[in-house]
């Protein structure tokens, strides 16, 4: 009977172990549909990225009051963390405080900066429901998120302040009984926050607090466990994908859009046909239709948006009305991405859906909205790069299907023929300057 509850967490946590791998390799297996790039290039400055943003929000401080918020409830939640290390091993050993006599001293100052950091994220996590749901920041009313995901963005800031909560109640209640002697609980001293709260529990009997202390323990482990394997179908997969799309993000200046060497070819070959190639060329494909046309880092970008609304709010389409939102381009790729790889997975291989990411997910009037403006690249805090997304589906959406506003048709055709958008031949394009000089 006494090993019943080690057997019990080891499940558990084998269990939770098993499912989480597997979620993770399905995401990865879902990233790597797109095609290839090489990012193997500037490593100094791509690990430099990641430290700067992913780990020291770097974007987050121009709006400092909100970025110090953040920073606790993110690095908090991941430093406090720590403490489950303990927590495993006391569960698979069955072990009670296993650090306390190895740490000492160090022990107490360790559990109490983990406390300051519990009750920070607590309280943080208060303020960021109040903004979403009582002061309704417009970026978090924007009917990009109605359904599931604004119930999502709720529920886990709800399920971390429990977890805080309970290891606050574990640590209080684990006091109360060092108080009243009870046995297997050492004497580990008061700690900075459970410390107030433990003098609640004065009157209770030793079998209460025990309840209590063992219900707060396997409660906070199991959430933990389970907050672990939710993440995979939650935005707040950003938490763990951050990192990485930190340092594969794009390096290139902003405004430079990526070159179609087969087109800068076509115009080559135009100015100088000798240049021409004799032997027929496979037929190309111009830009991005559905998720298997964008880059694996287009994709990873989809994971790891965490659905802020940044990009949407400094978008100056979305903010004059028109449809585009940079963030549901996001939402709609991860949507398509996820539904092509449960495709894959019930068939083996891809069947055929009738659908694809441009038109069924994001529109032509959503495409035609952008001003390429890159405002929404600037504002991500992770280096997601909404904007490569929108131009390799308008490019497949002109030089596929030409679909093009019949503006831009005279335009394309004055270029195919007088090399230039204006409607002038090449040799009377300089009359200009002869007529200057007269």
């Amino acid at each position: 009977m006494h090993y019943i509850p080690q057997i019990i967490f080891i499940i558990l946590l084998g269990f939770s172990v098993w499912l989480f791998t597997k979620n993770i390799v399905r995401i990865r297996k879902n990233i790597f549909l797109g095609k290839d790039e090489d990012v193997s290039d500037h490593k100094n400055l791509r690990w430099r990225n990641l430290f700067l943003l992913a780990l020291g929000q770097k974007k987050m401080f121009k709006n400092k009051t909100v970025a110090i918020m953040h920073f606790i409830i993110y690095a908090g939640f991941i430093i406090i963390n720590i403490e489950v290390l303990e927590i495993l091993l006391d569960g698979i050993f069955g072990t009670h405080r296993l650090f306390l006599g190895a740490l000492g001293s160090l022990y107490t100052f360790a559990i109490n900066f983990f406390e300051i950091l519990a009750f920070g994220v607590l309280a943080v996590c208060v303020v960021f429901l109040a903004r979403r749901n009582i002061i309704k920041l417009k970026r978090f009313v924007s009917k990009d998120l109605n359904g599931w995901p604004r119930t999502d963005a709720n529920l886990i800031l709800v399920v971390e302040i429990i977890l805080m909560s309970l290891f606050l109640m574990m640590n209080a209640t684990d006091r109360a009984l060092q108080l009243k002697g009870s046995e297997h609980y050492r004497e580990a001293g008061s700690f900075i926050i459970s410390g107030f709260i433990a003098p609640l529990f004065n009157n209770f009997s030793v079998a209460s607090l025990i309840t209590i202390e063992r219900t707060s323990w396997w409660l906070h482990i199991a959430g933990i466990l389970a907050f672990l394997n939710y993440l995979p179908y939650s935005k707040h997969l950003h938490i763990a994908l951050a990192f990485p799309n930190s340092y594969y993000g794009r390096l290139e200046p902003l405004g430079e859009i990526d070159n179609m060497v087969s087109v800068q070819n076509e115009v080559k070959y135009m100015m100088q046909p000798e240049l021409a190639p004799t032997d027929a060329a496979a037929p190309l494909k111009f830009g991005a239709k559905d998720i298997f046309d964008l880059k694996w880092t287009n994709l990873m970008s989809a994971y790891s948006c965490t659905e802020c609304g940044r990009c949407s709010s400094v978008c100056p389409a979305n903010m004059t009305g028109k449809l585009l939102s940079p963030r549901k381009v996001m939402m709609d790729t991860r949507d398509r991405l996820q539904e092509v790889g449960k495709n894959i997975e019930k068939n083996g291989s891809y069947v055929d859906d009738g659908k694809t990411l441009l038109n069924n997910y994001i529109s032509v009037e959503e495409l035609r909205a952008c001003t390429t403006c890159n405002a929404c690249v600037e504002a991500c805090p992770v280096s997601i790069n909404p904007l490569e997304i929108i131009i390799e589906l308008r490019r497949s959406l002109i030089m596929e299907d030409s679909n093009a506003p019949q503006e831009w048709n005279g335009m394309f055709t004055n270029i195919e023929t007088n090399y230039a958008p204006w409607k002038l031949s090449p040799d009377d394009r300089d009359k200009w300057a002869v007529e200057m000089e007269n």
